[in-house]
């Protein structure tokens, strides 16, 4: 059985003193990534207190919003996006989109949005790691990327950027990638740093990622 408000609450306490090694004034956002649960799973943990939620695959958002559209879940998409996808997507009206990884896919998404005049808040992701399994623009061109899509691409709102810590055991890999997309964000008049996942959001969160994504750490038995 798992113990939701346990999970959550051991979570909480955690981000609580990574955040002040940054300043007492860091708000920290969790966005429960619930792509492994099932939705009455993710019933118990909304009564926990936690209401963001993140799904990797548009399909599994549409399912599990319909099936919980009783609760004022804050629903996140968190996953790569499939052109034959964004239709779908949009329809879903997402809170944020936080894998936006080029400005092809912008391009797509916007011209989409015209026509179905809507308008989605969504975050760059950036490869700071530069690592071929990840998608995302190159830290170098991330901020001329990031300021042509705000000109170009007038239904979008970008409203930050994102990043997935460095595949590794080396801690210092891990919090250079975070530390580079941190220098991006800073130059940027924008919301959200999301960095952050069950293994390393502590460590995020102390490099400045105001947006974690944390899956594992609040669904574990």
């Amino acid at each position: 059985m798992i113990n939701f408000s346990e999970n959550l609450h051991s979570v909480i306490e955690k981000i609580e003193k990574a955040r002040l090694k940054v300043n007492a004034h860091h708000i920290v956002k969790i966005i429960a990534v619930s792509k492994y649960s099932n939705s009455g799973d993710i019933e118990k943990l909304y009564f926990s207190g936690q209401r963001g939620y993140g799904e990797n695959r548009v399909q599994d958002l549409k399912a599990k919003s319909k099936e919980l559209n009783e609760l004022p879940i804050e629903w996140h998409f968190i996953g790569r996006l499939q052109k034959n996808k964004i239709n779908h997507l949009i329809e879903l009206e997402p809170f944020l989109m936080h894998s936006l990884d080029s400005f092809e896919l912008a391009k797509d998404l916007d011209s989409r949005l015209k026509v179905k005049d809507k308008k989605m808040d969504c975050l760059l992701q950036i490869n700071s790691a530069k690592e071929e399994s990840k998608a995302g623009v190159v830290p170098e061109v991330a901020i001329e990327e990031f300021n042509k899509i705000k000109e170009s691409c007038s239904s979008i709102n970008l409203t930050g950027v994102m990043t997935i810590g460095a595949n590794s055991e080396d801690r210092d890999k891990i919090k250079n990638s975070f530390e580079v997309t941190k220098a991006i964000f800073d130059k940027l008049d924008t919301k959200y740093c999301s960095m952050g996942m069950s293994s390393d959001y502590e460590l995020a969160i102390e490099c400045g990622s105001n947006l974690v994504r944390i899956g594992g750490a609040l669904f574990k038995q």
